[in-house]
Formats: C-alpha cells, sequence, structure tokens
C-alpha cells in the first residue's frame, strides 16, 4: 500500500480537523513509500522503534507520537535517537493523538467503554464536538469496590480509587489517558463516578468535596486499545499485515 494512501485512509477516518490537538496528527517521520508491516503501540519509544527494526516494519503507528506544542526545539539526546533510527531504518512514524482518543467506535473512550460494559450517552462537554470526555451509565450498576474490581480484571492493572457515595454506580463519565480535570464537569451534572487515567492532588479534594467516586486506571493502561482497533481496522481492509505490541508502562 502507498503511504500517501495509507494517511489519506487515516485522516478520512479519524477526522484530525474536527480536533484541536496538542502535536501534528498524520505522518511525523516520513519512510519508504510502500508499507506491507506496521507496528502499532501507545507511545512511539525508543523500545516500540526497536521492535518494528527487529520485525522489518515500515510504519509505525501510534496515540503519543512526537514534536508537542511547548518542548524543546533541537533534535538531541532521546529524540536525536529516537528519530534517527526511524530514518536510519527508513520507517515512517505516524501519530494520531486526540481523533483517536474520540472516535465513536475505534477510539479509546469507545474500546475502554466496550471492556467496562458501559453504555455510551453523550459528550461530558456540550459545547465541544467532539467532547473529549463523555457519559453514559453501566450496564450492571455496581458498588465503587465491584467496579475498581472490575477494572483491575480487565485491565490488569488495580485502579486509584476515591469511593465517597457509599451507593451503587450508575451514571458514569470517563475519558481515557490524562482527564483528571474533568471530574468538576461530571460532578457539576451529578454523575454518580468519574474514570480516567491519571489523578492530580486537587483531584482528590474534587472528589471529596462534590461528592463523586473517582477512579484512576492508569494513562497507559487506558489507552492500549484504540490505536490496537484501528491497526485492526486497516489490517482487515487493506489486508496489510499489522501487529499491535504492548510496550508496559505502569504510569
Amino acid at each position: 500500500m502507498q503511504l500517501s494512501k495509507l494517511l489519506q485512509e487515516l485522516d478520512s477516518l479519524l477526522a484530525p480537523h474536527k480536533v484541536k490537538d496538542f502535536s501534528p496528527n498524520g505522518l511525523q517521520v516520513e519512510g519508504k513509500d510502500t508499507v506491507s508491516k506496521i507496528i502499532t503501540g501507545v507511545t512511539a519509544s525508543q523500545a516500540l522503534i526497536d521492535v518494528a527494526i527487529e520485525k522489518n516494519a515500515d510504519a509505525i503507528l501510534v496515540h503519543h507520537g512526537y514534536f508537542w506544542k511547548g518542548e524543546a526545539y533541537p533534535i538531541t539526546g532521546m529524540k536525536k535517537r529516537r528519530i534517527g533510527a526511524l530514518i536510519k531504518n527508513d520507517i515512517s512514524l505516524i501519530g494520531y493523538h486526540l481523533p483517536i482518543d474520540v472516535h465513536p467506535t475505534l477510539g479509546n473512550n469507545a474500546k475502554l467503554a466496550e471492556l467496562l460494559d458501559i453504555e455510551y450517552e453523550a459528550g461530558l462537554d456540550p459545547y465541544s464536538d467532539p467532547s473529549i470526555a463523555v457519559k453514559g451509565r453501566l450496564k450492571t450498576p455496581l458498588s465503587a469496590e465491584e467496579f475498581a474490581d472490575k477494572i483491575e480484571r480487565v485491565l490488569n492493572r488495580k485502579p486509584l480509587v476515591e469511593s465517597v457515595r457509599g451507593k451503587n454506580i450508575e451514571t458514569i463519565a470517563w475519558c481515557t489517558g490524562g482527564g483528571q480535570g474533568y471530574i468538576d464537569l461530571a460532578a457539576s451534572q451529578g454523575i454518580d463516578a468519574y474514570l480516567t487515567g491519571e489523578a492530580s492532588e486537587q483531584t482528590i479534594h474534587s472528589a471529596r468535596e462534590q461528592s463523586i467516586d473517582f477512579f484512576a486506571a492508569g494513562h497507559h493502561a487506558t489507552e492500549r486499545y484504540g490505536v490496537k482497533a484501528v491497526g485492526e481496522y486497516l489490517a482487515e481492509k487493506f489486508d496489510l499485515d499489522v501487529e499491535f505490541i504492548d510496550i508496559d508502562n505502569p504510569v
């Protein structure tokens, strides 16, 4: 498959023009013109690049790529080693950040909901389309302890839990990754619980003072599934060799 055609397909599928992001979406480092083997992963770490080289991949597709707003411009040190390895081995790096979070069927929020038996209802922010955080309800109401056990079982990650309500959870809002800042918006709508990847110091106070159960299940653990789903979509539609590599990260 031509690299240009692959990029056109991904842009059509993920619609990066619809979201204001913190990094460029699409091709970040250009490799060979033809793509037959793709490695997918959460972050374009050196470990993922090394696997791609070992497996003779033509391209890497990730959720967390390079060139984030506010980072230093010089290509030195770790950045030089990563980009140098891609260029030396003629491997393209393709990254989609928020577009992979918000895709209605293949995105991180959508896939996490499937795994945890959550029914999607609407975006959490009525003034944002698409909304980065979303809301819905558990298919079966659970206590905070039962829901935490389910998260640990399904994601293989023990979540940080702040249980304050003492009642079963019915309604829930969620945002994968570093979405802890949306807890106040969820609380303002009277939602029972909020689920994300990370927690900040003030998040716990927000949960306690606004009576909303809070769960942080890990940035990496909540964002493994979107890029994997996008890769599986490409493999099925274009008969490409696509392999998801999970480089473990405890955060």
